[in-house]
């Protein structure tokens, strides 16, 4: 089973006022587990980014003034998700950019019903408390030391780990060949004890011989 997480950086919060997606990051997830395989894009949005965006993901018109628009990128955008499901960490904000470069360039939209929204099951399995992904990293004490700004690959990566543990933890799609149960269930040093000899005696052998001579009319003798 394959499916996309997801993630984008913008210029604002709205993209119906104008404001446009600056980066894109994809991980491939087969089986609920990452394959290695990532798509990341910056995008020039021919527009500076609100102060409050740019707080957040550090991207200055300058330096994406020197990558390509989205225009120049949604076929490889598009190949690489596919048909498969879109893991996404508040799905209605990055579907929504999403869905409005692709109405600019006159293409279908993506459908909501693709989206698998990791804050609506982290709402469902822990009502009431903080599910931003910053608190679910922090929850299952998945390490984002290394996060000083916010970036769409990176946040996707955390998003990742974020939904393997919602969907129950990382024994999920654990697979084991036959080889590596062995060496789990098998120690790596035993004694080998020499064959136990279970032959009797003389002595059980005329103990059992009288036992036997005790016994009326055995079944043995009858012909």
């Amino acid at each position: 089973m394959r499916e996309i997480v997801l993630d984008t950086e913008t210029t604002g919060r709205d993209p119906l006022n104008g404001d446009r997606i600056v980066e894109i990051g994809c991980v491939e997830l087969v089986n609920h587990l990452p394959t290695g395989r990532v798509f990341q894009r910056y995008l020039d949005p021919e527009r500076d980014s609100e102060p409050g965006a740019l707080a957040v993901h550090g991207l200055t018109r300058e330096f994406l003034s020197g990558h390509k628009r989205f225009a120049d990128e949604v076929e490889d955008f598009l190949a690489f998700v596919g048909d498969d499901p879109l893991v996404i960490q508040n799905a209605a904000f990055d579907m929504g950019f999403l869905n409005a470069e692709l109405r600019r360039l006159g293409r279908p939209t993506l459908p909501m019903d693709r989206a698998i929204d990791t804050l609506k099951l982290a709402q469902r399995k822990f009502p009431g408390q903080r599910v931003s992904l910053d608190a679910l990293c922090d929850r299952f004490r998945i390490d984002r030391t290394h996060r000083t700004l916010h970036g769409a690959l990176l946040d996707a990566e955390l998003t990742a780990l974020v939904y393997l543990e919602l969907l129950g933890g990382r024994q999920v799609g654990l697979g084991l060949e036959a080889e590596e149960l062995l060496e789990l269930t098998v120690a790596t040093s035993v004694t080998i004890r020499p064959p136990r000899v279970f032959a009797p005696s003389p002595e059980e052998l005329e103990a059992h011989a009288a036992f036997l001579a005790t016994i009326k009319d055995p079944i043995w003798t009858l012909a």
